[in-house]
């Protein structure tokens, strides 16, 4: 399931530093000549690709970049130490365009490949630098060069990390809304959601992941009833789903057991690998359910169902247990992704050989 991630920043690389106009003064030496040094060169902006990142998320909530100016030149030949460089973190495959015109400026399309965005400026001259047989004692400087500045739009092109089953009106669509910047239509009747949904959910720092949410399942999916089947291949790609469960279901005829279970049967039926995939079980809408039958009600349906995997007892209306529930799921994509990596080839020769005695 491919989307599109984006996100519009603002670039800007350091000004040079001036150069400066300074002469030699020492007892004895009356014409000691000049020595005003250079500025220092101003910060460039580099970007590096890093597979641990899959989203562009932490750009929404920094949108300017700057580096830092280089220092002014000065006296006794001193010249300005350079501006510091930033490094932005980007997700491989992000690609980085100009916000105005729209010219494609870089890709990132592997590990580790680093690129400079913006330029810092060089730094002025100062007054040793025309010194000459006929200009013995020159009063001219420049000024810094101003670095470069740029308003780019970052687009990634993302795949669902996580995807969300269930009967239509499960809570998908809340769940997603709660947990991820995504908003969807969201009512109370079946088949609210009519396409899929992707959201990014901000984990911290450098740490995210994105959900989909998909039209509800319903039996006889696999064969092409209601919806769901026409979204099911998305799920393929994907490393990790969440099964929804409404624990309070409207009608007191609906076992949610047995919907659970037609929900599993689909997925069997229409691919053994989807089926294989690792699943957790969200049991949402606890909120509706009385605290002195909520352990007993949980229990029981675990028990019934025969599900061996990770339990989610949660309220995406109230949000109660989403913050534990974004806390796991991270941490699973994250182990599943690292999975995926290609080890790394260790050269024998600078193998550390073990201790003496060991």
């Amino acid at each position: 399931m491919k989307f599109v991630d984006e996100a519009f920043i603002d670039i800007a690389a350091g000004d040079g530093g001036n150069g400066c106009v300074s002469f030699r003064h020492e007892k004895y030496k009356e014409f000691g000549g000049p020595n005003g040094g250079d500025g220092g060169r101003g910060g460039h902006v580099y970007a590096v690709a890093d597979s641990n990142l899959n989203t562009l998320v932490d750009f929404r909530y920094s949108r300017r970049h700057e580096a830092k100016r280089g220092e002014h030149g000065m006296g006794s030949d001193m010249f300005g130490a350079a501006g510091d460089d930033i490094t932005l973190k980007m997700p491989v495959g992000t690609i980085i365009t100009d916000a105005e015109t729209g010219e494609v400026l870089f890709e990132l399309l592997k590990e580790g490949e680093v690129i400079t965005i913006a330029k810092g400026g060089d730094g002025g001259f100062g007054n040793m630098r025309f010194k000459s047989a006929i200009n013995r004692a020159p009063r001219q400087k420049t000024p810094g060069w101003p670095g470069e500045k740029r308003s780019v739009k970052l687009e990634l092109k993302v795949l669902a990390d996580v995807g969300l089953l269930g009967m239509p009106n499960a809570g998908k669509s809340t769940l997603i809304s709660a947990i991820s910047n995504a908003r969807p239509r969201i009512a109370d009747y079946p088949f609210t959601t009519l396409h899929p949904n992707l959201g990014v959910v901000r984990v911290g720092p450098e740490q995210s992941f994105v959900v989909a949410d998909l039209p509800g399942l319903i039996e006889g999916a696999a064969e092409g009833a209601g919806l769901g089947h026409l979204f099911l291949r998305h799920l393929q790609r994907t490393r990790l789903l969440l099964h929804v469960i409404d624990m309070a279901p409207f009608d007191d005829n609906i076992d949610p057991v047995a919907q659970a279970k037609a929900i599993v049967g689909e997925l069997k039926k229409y691919d053994a690998a989807l089926y294989e995939k690792p699943r957790g079980l969200v049991l949402n809408n606890l909120d509706m359910v009385p605290g002195d039958e909520r352990a007993a009600r949980v229990k029981d349906f675990v028990k019934r169902l025969r599900f061996k995997g990770p339990v989610f007892e949660i309220s995406a209306l109230t949000r109660e247990g989403c913050e534990h529930l974004v806390q796991a799921i991270y941490q699973q994509v994250k182990a599943a992704h690292v999975a995926e990596q290609e080890p790394v080839v260790v050269d024998p020769r600078f193998v550390p050989l073990p201790p003496e005695g060991a």
